[in-house]
């Protein structure tokens, strides 16, 4: 009875928050969009839904990218079917999921992902059940709930991604004035803020990388209270905390974030020390050449390593480690080992960065000391290694922030691009070997020349060391 009194009294709170949305249809004349523009993955899951009789829409950043004038990376669906039905409809699909559940329809080479409409959370509907669904911070930890078109509108995180676009119709829902907001270049959270951070506090770097890559102003009461709610990032799951900085970085606008992240004080925790390393001399150039150099690289559709960028980022902490580890005695190359093994260990406890990325990130660092090395084979060896143009393009990032001599950085510019007649040319001959070949040289001579006498050989020798 107590269960049944708390959902209506919650279901009446949330119907009073719900009536000041209004459901605004805008026609294709007005938007724009036509479902050519879909893709046909998505127009097909969409119509099998509403052959079905169901309701299905295309929602979220497809539609708001498409009204920026942008390419869309990939079609959600929303319906009003639930995921086990949506799984009888569509035989290559598969529901993954715990905290949403979600169907994955594969259409081809596409994989279309349906979520079935939102309802209110558990946690705001069942106090008596909400240690089960929030953590201490109010996190939300699971939520499942179903709903309507209208509760699932007001679920979501940001107004311009709550439009819901219907190809059959080729209109447009939008229930909390997203296009108008969108139009206006404007960001806002829906709900609350404070509140929806908590829920999910992932919504805190999404909104900088979303106003940063849209080029929109954060609405102020959405900013208002990030700065102070930043500490809840340390709560989230490394592997999702990972994923989200890796959107931010590859945004095609990471400089800007990163700026954006230290005003606001949510760097703290993601990167530890950034704030340290930006405000080194080496250190700011080295992260902003690399980051500006990775945003053009986007820009210009070229291939970007994450590993590369993340090395980058964590290259100023090691270096400093090193740097300790070498005053404390040990060697060179130990040292580095033992640096680059702490920091990534201090790494893992905020970012769980995948294994392959941490393999090619060591690979980056251990060859920076080789390429001072320009002696004997060694050039020709490094030349060969597979992640040699990562490495390369690092040590001249090291060069242009003035970390290392850009003589270093002119003389493998020359390397690389010679043939191999010109490479064998510019390599140094030891010091070491020259000693002993001069010493053999001079040895002999002494032993052809009389005593008291001179030779011409002898004096050529004189003249050429």
């Amino acid at each position: 009875m107590i269960r049944k009194f708390l959902h209506k009294v919650f279901n009446r709170k949330i119907s009073a928050l719900n009536a000041d949305s209004q459901l605004c249809i805008i026609p294709s004349k007005q938007h724009g969009i036509h479902r050519s523009q879909i893709s046909p993955g998505a127009l097909k899951v969409t119509q099998s839904l509403q052959k079905s009789g169901f309701s299905a829409f295309i929602v979220g950043g497809a539609i708001r990218d498409i009204l920026l004038g942008l390419e869309p990376k990939d079609f959600d669906v929303a319906t009003n079917a639930t995921p086990e039905q949506v799984r009888s409809i569509f035989r290559r699909s598969r529901i993954i999921g715990r905290r949403f559940r979600l169907v994955h329809v594969m259409c081809g080479h596409e994989t279309v992902e349906v979520s079935t409409f939102r309802g209110p959370s558990l946690a705001q509907v069942d106090t008596l059940d909400m240690k089960n669904h929030t953590d201490q911070h109010g996190r939300l930890l699971r939520d499942n709930v179903f709903g309507s078109q209208e509760e699932d509108a007001a679920r979501r995180d940001f107004t311009m991604n709550a439009l819901f676009y219907d190809p059959s119709s080729e209109e447009i829902h939008d229930y909390l004035n997203g296009y108008s907001d969108l139009k206006a270049k404007t960001l806002c959270i829906i709900g609350e803020p404070a509140t929806r951070y908590r829920e999910d506090p992932v919504r805190m770097l999404r909104a900088i990388r979303l106003a940063a890559k849209l080029d929109m102003l954060i609405d102020t009461e959405t900013a208002k209270p990030i700065g102070d709610l930043a500490p809840l990032l340390q709560n989230v799951p490394p592997s999702r905390l990972f994923d989200e900085m890796l959107k931010l970085l590859l945004s095609g606008h990471a400089l800007s974030c990163v700026v954006d992240l230290r005003a606001r004080g949510l760097h703290h925790g993601l990167l530890p020390m950034l704030d340290v390393i930006l405000e080194q001399p080496l250190g700011e150039r080295f992260i902003t050449l690399a980051l500006k150099n990775t945003d053009e690289r986007i820009r210009q559709e070229k291939h970007v390593s994450p590993a590369f960028l993340f090395a980058s980022l964590l290259w100023h902490e090691v270096l400093a480690a090193w740097n300790k580890h070498k005053l404390s005695g040990e060697k060179s190359l130990i040292a580095l080992y033992k640096a680059m093994d702490e920091i990534l260990l201090k790494q893992q406890k905020n970012l769980a960065i995948p294994r392959r990325f941490s393999a090619t990130i060591i690979e980056i660092w251990v060859m920076q000391p080789r390429f001072e090395s320009l002696a004997g084979r060694k050039p020709f060896r490094l030349l060969s290694h597979p992640r040699f143009r990562a490495a390369y393009d690092f040590m001249l990032l090291r060069c242009e922030s003035g970390e290392v001599s850009m003589d270093l950085g002119t003389w493998w510019k020359r390397f690389v691009a010679a043939d191999q007649d010109k490479r064998e040319k510019m390599i140094h001959t030891p010091a070491s070997s020259r000693k002993r070949r001069n010493r053999g040289r001079r040895k002999t001579s002494a032993q052809s020349i009389p005593a008291g006498g001179t030779s011409e050989s002898s004096e050529k020798e004189k003249t050429a060391y």
